[in-house]
């Protein structure tokens, strides 16, 4: 997330922009650990909400988001 220069990071989704939040601590962060598991809400987790950005600098940006991670 913190590589993204494009998409918002948000506590909530929705809008036109492009927005990223990690449920684990937004959403779901009233749940345990343990709760949030047992659904699949684990601390790495992200959710995506697309906006209308050109889509080829969406690509770019998580492209080289994700290079950065190796």
């Amino acid at each position: 997330m913190q590589n993204l220069s494009i998409p918002l990071i948000a506590p909530s989704l929705g809008g036109i922009k492009t927005l990223i939040t990690r449920p684990a601590i937004t959403s779901h962060s009233e749940m345990t650990a343990s709760e949030r598991e047992t659904i699949g809400i684990t601390d790495k987790l992200l959710r995506l909400s697309v906006g209308i950005e050109v889509v080829e600098d969406l690509i770019q940006d998580f492209e080289q988001a994700l290079d950065k991670l190796s």
